[in-house]
C-alpha cells in the first residue's frame, strides 16, 4: 500500500482543536515524531471560537472562595445530566483528572484565567473557569506555541480521506488530500502518510452536517441554527465507522438554550444569557409571561422546555444581575441583541407582553429570591442573587441552537477506539467531540474542554508508545 515516496511519521493527529493539539503535545513529549492534519485554512477548529471555559473540581480557586467540591460531586453531576447513559469509567477519568488538567493548562501551557469561578446549568457548585479574553483561542494559541517550540506545525488544507490498514487490520496510515480548498470538494492532490505507531482521530463533532444530524434527530433541520463553524461535519466519523468503530449515542445532539434567533452562530447574546440571565434572571414564555423551567437546569432540560413552547422565549434581567455577574454587556447592547429598558412597562410594550402578567411573574420570582427557595422550579438561588427590581431592565430572545454532539466513536480509558466486538482497533485512537459515551444524553457546560484536554493527552501518550496494540 505504501511506497518509498510516501511520508513516514510515528503519530498522525487528525484535527487541530483542543484534543488534537493536546494529543500532539503529549505524543511529542513521549519522544514520537508527529504530523498534525487540519482540513481548513487555519488551526483551531470549533475550539478556537468557544468560550474556552474549563470545568474542574477541588481546585485552589474554589478553596479560596469557600466552595466545597470534589471529583465525586462532579462525577455525580455529569451522570445526572447525562441521564446515567455516560460510561462511568470514562467520566471517572475526566473528573479525577480535572484539577490536574486545569493546572497543566496554567503551569505548562501558560493559560491565564479570569479571577472568577462560575456555575452553569446542571453543576451543583461553581466550578467553571474562563480564560482571559473569554475565548478558546487563549488555550489554542498556547498549545500552538508549545508545538512550535519543538518544531511541529499544523498542516492546514490537509483533508483526511480514509484510514489505511495493514494485512493484520492495524491502522498504519492515512490517505489525505493536500492543498485542499473547502470551497472545492475536488481540489488538492492525494498522498499517503504512514504512521508507525498510531493515528489519533480528533476531528470534532458534526453539528453543521445537517444531513447527518437529521438522520439522528429529525427535529434538527436547517431551520435550527448552529453555533458550530460550517466545517463541523461527519466525514471523518463516517470513515471511522467504515473500519468498524463502535458508534455511540449519535442521536444525542445538544442544543445550546442560550442561543438567540437575532444573530447567527454563537454570537454575543449567548454569554449574556448564560452568565447573567440564567443565574440571576428568569426566562418567560411571551404568551403567558410565565417561567417555563429552572434557568440553571442542564442544557437538555432547558432546550427541551424552550422547544416545547414552539417559539422563542424572553430572558429577563436587571442592572443588579449585570453587576453581580461582573460582565461587560456593551457589545450585546451595541449590536442590538440585548435590549435595555428603564421600566418594566417599556419592557412589556416592546416584547408585546401582558404587563400585569409580567409583573406577577417577576414579583413571584423576587419572593423566591428573598426566601432563598424557588418553590416553582427549584432553581438554586445563588448567595449573591438579588430580586429583579433594579432598572434598567434587560431583555433577550432565546431559542436553542445545535451546539455539541455527545455521540461519536467508543473509546476505552487508554483512548483506543473500540470495534463492534468491543476490541481495540489496533493503531487507532480518538479524543474530543468525535468520541461518544462520556457525556451521555447531555453535556454539562465547560466539561467539553476538560474532556478534550484529558483524553487528548491520554491518546497522545498511548499512541506514542511502541506496544500500542
Amino acid at each position: 500500500m505504501f511506497s518509498d515516496r510516501d511520508e513516514i511519521t510515528d503519530v498522525v493527529v487528525i484535527g487541530s482543536g483542543f484534543a488534537g493539539l493536546a494529543a500532539a503535545i503529549e505524543a511529542r513529549n513521549a519522544g514520537a515524531s508527529v504530523i498534525i492534519l487540519e482540513k481548513m485554512l487555519a488551526p483551531g477548529g470549533n475550539s478556537i471560537i468557544s468560550d474556552g471555559g474549563i470545568a474542574a473540581a477541588g481546585t485552589e480557586m474554589q478553596k479560596k472562595r469557600g466552595i466545597k467540591d470534589s471529583p465525586e460531586l462532579m462525577y455525580n453531576d455529569m451522570l445526572k445530566a447525562g441521564l446515567s447513559l455516560n460510561y462511568p469509567e470514562m467520566v471517572r477519568v475526566v473528573t479525577e483528572k480535572s484539577n490536574e488538567i486545569l493546572r497543566w493548562s496554567i503551569d505548562y501551557l501558560g493559560v491565564e484565567y479570569m479571577d472568577r469561578v462560575d456555575i452553569f446549568g446542571g453543576h451543583s457548585v461553581p466550578r467553571c473557569y474562563t480564560p482571559v479574553g473569554v475565548s478558546g483561542s487563549a488555550i489554542i494559541k498556547r498549545q500552538l506555541l508549545k508545538l512550535d517550540e519543538v518544531g511541529i506545525k499544523v498542516r492546514t488544507n490537509s483533508y483526511f480521506k480514509s484510514f489505511i490498514r495493514d494485512s493484520e487490520g492495524k491502522i498504519n496510515g492515512v490517505l489525505i488530500r493536500s492543498n485542499y480548498n473547502h470551497k472545492d470538494a475536488e481540489s488538492g492532490i492525494d498522498s499517503r502518510i504512514r504512521a508507525e505507531k498510531g493515528v489519533i482521530l480528533a476531528t470534532g463533532g458534526f453539528g453543521s452536517d445537517v444531513q447527518f444530524r437529521v438522520a439522528q434527530d429529525p427535529r434538527l433541520t436547517e431551520k435550527i441554527d448552529t453555533t458550530n463553524k460550517p466545517f463541523a461535519t461527519a466525514e471523518a466519523l463516517k470513515e471511522a465507522l467504515r473500519v468498524n468503530a463502535m458508534p455511540v449515542h449519535l442521536s444525542y445532539i445538544q442544543l445550546g438554550p442560550w442561543g438567540t434567533p437575532d444573530e447567527k452562530g454563537y454570537g454575543v447574546g449567548a454569554r449574556f444569557s448564560d452568565y447573567i440571565v440564567f443565574p440571576y434572571g428568569i426566562v418567560i414564555e411571551p404568551g403567558s409571561c410565565k417561567r417555563i423551567v429552572n434557568e440553571l437546569a442542564d442544557r437538555k432540560t432547558m432546550s427541551d422546555a424552550l422547544l416545547n413552547t414552539g417559539h422563542p422565549c424572553i430572558g429577563v434581567a436587571d442592572a443588579k444581575a449585570v453587576e453581580k455577574s461582573g460582565w461587560n454587556i456593551s457589545s450585546c447592547l451595541e449590536k442590538g441583541i440585548v435590549k435595555q429598558f428603564n421600566q418594566l412597562e417599556e419592557f412589556a410594550s416592546f416584547y408585546e407582553l401582558s404587563l400585569n402578567n409580567l409583573k406577577l411573574t417577576v414579583d413571584r420570582y423576587n419572593g423566591y429570591v428573598e426566601n432563598r427557595l424557588d418553590e416553582e422550579f427549584h432553581k438554586p438561588i445563588l448567595a449573591e442573587a438579588c430580586p429583579i427590581s433594579s432598572p434598567p431592565y434587560y431583555g433577550i430572545r432565546t431559542w436553542p441552537k445545535v451546539h455539541h454532539t455527545m455521540g461519536g466513536v467508543q473509546i476505552n480509558v487508554r483512548g483506543q477506539v473500540l470495534d463492534l466486538d468491543q476490541h481495540p482497533i489496533k493503531g487507532l485512537y480518538a479524543a474530543g467531540e468525535v468520541v461518544g459515551g462520556i457525556h451521555g444524553a447531555c453535556r454539562l457546560g465547560s466539561c467539553a474542554v476538560t474532556e478534550c484536554l484529558v483524553f487528548g493527552r491520554i491518546a497522545g501518550r498511548n499512541a506514542a508508545t511502541k506496544n500500542n496494540s
